[in-house]
């Protein structure tokens, strides 16, 4: 990268084997101003350099630690547009504007202390907003005075330095093996079978199987490929990249949901001819009977009151994706195959969450261990 066009910098490495980069940003009241950020490769600076220059196109680079932390806060939002998924940027938008910049906005962002955002959270709380979405609004801060420390501007995140309320862990409660037959049972025949059958019996979540499309699904082979996820955010409905990277995944499909998914394939033809020309083409495996989307929220409807009629526990949507790595791993599937099955990020992440699988996992283990070492199957 030139050090001599103003927005433009260069990166080098230093005698301590660490790279450093510095940002030119021009003249301005006689003086060159320029930035440098630091980091333990040359990739990391760079992402750091275009930060910033994302930063000051956004109005981030004027003020420092004597802006107020409103006015810093909105030109934050601006600057993460398009690093973060829309409905993501949209709750991050709703947690600034509604309890961050009301409170704190008058506040100097150098002058900001870890007391005055541990009052904030302790009110929030007491007021009866849940644990979960205080948390949420320690994160975002702590992630947007990340960016201002390593500016520059602040030498500590003082939102690092709170204390963040105790969550609840929410306990899972999937199907049993008998619940799961029962529950295929009842979905015969019903207009959602193929998507309750590939949701309980491959563990993709509930944009995903609404954003699936035909093009990615390949019945012969008994493979699926998630490219997509359907999500509703600025009033409308929306594909958007999976959830992580690694949610862009391909999953096999087990026999049963093939077999559903043609019988859905050949009914999607007689509501095309039958649509006439009200039908809208998407491409999608699950739409209404005129070819759109399927409202989210009217699946998980659809999703309860099946459960009613087969006289079933109560239960989210997504407790269906539980279900699936839960029977996964009691059958003696490997963590690993399931990670990648789920589309999780770490392996620590499938593990944590189906920490009520272990026991069952680690009697088994022991049983067959017993078995190897004498010779004598476990009664």
């Amino acid at each position: 990268m030139s050090r001599r066009g103003r927005g433009e910098g260069s990166i080098w490495r230093r005698g301590d084997g660490r790279w450093e980069g510095r940002v030119d940003f021009g003249w301005s009241a006689g003086k060159r101003k320029h930035m440098s950020v630091y980091g333990k490769t040359r990739a990391e600076v760079a992402r750091q350099m275009m930060a910033l220059l994302r930063a000051r196109e956004a109005g981030m680079t004027a003020g420092g630690s004597s802006q107020l932390l409103g006015d810093y806060l909105k030109a934050w939002l601006r600057s993460i547009e398009g690093s973060v998924r829309p409905k993501t940027l949209q709750t991050i938008q709703m947690y600034v504007r509604r309890h961050l910049i009301p409170d704190l906005g008058k506040v100097r962002l150098g002058k900001l202390q870890p007391q005055r955002v541990q009052a904030l959270l302790d009110a929030k709380l007491k007021s009866g907003l849940a644990p979960q979405s205080v948390v949420h609004i320690r994160a975002i801060l702590r992630r947007a005075l990340g960016r201002a420390m390593r500016y520059g501007w602040l030498y500590r995140n003082v939102a690092t330095l709170t204390d963040p309320p105790r969550v609840e862990r929410f306990e899972i409660k999937p199907f049993t093996p008998q619940e799961a037959r029962a529950f295929l049972e009842a979905a015969r025949q019903d207009d959602l079978e193929a998507l309750y059958k590939l949701a309980l019996s491959t563990g993709l979540r509930q944009g995903e199987l609404l954003g699936l499309k035909w093009e990615d699904v390949d019945l012969d082979k008994a493979e699926l490929r998630v490219n997509h996820a359907l999500q509703r955010y600025g009033g409308a409905l929306h594909l958007v990249p999976p959830k992580t990277p690694r949610s862009r995944r391909s999953v096999p499909i087990p026999a049963l949901a093939v077999e559903a998914l043609r019988q859905l394939r050949s009914r999607q033809r007689d509501a095309r001819l039958l649509a006439g020309s009200l039908w809208r083409e998407t491409g999608l495996v699950f739409t209404t009977r005129w070819g759109t989307p399927i409202e989210p929220r009217n699946a998980t409807r659809s999703f309860k009151r099946l459960l009613a009629r087969a006289a079933l526990r109560p239960m989210r949507f997504h407790d269906l994706r539980h279900s699936c790595a839960t029977l996964l791993l009691v059958q003696g599937v490997s963590p690993r195959v399931v990670m990648e099955i789920l589309g999780h990020s770490q392996i620590n992440v499938t593990m944590n969450t189906y920490s009520h699988v272990l026991p069952a996992m680690q009697r088994e283990a022991a049983a067959r261990l017993d078995e190897l070492l004498t010779g004598e199957a476990a009664p």
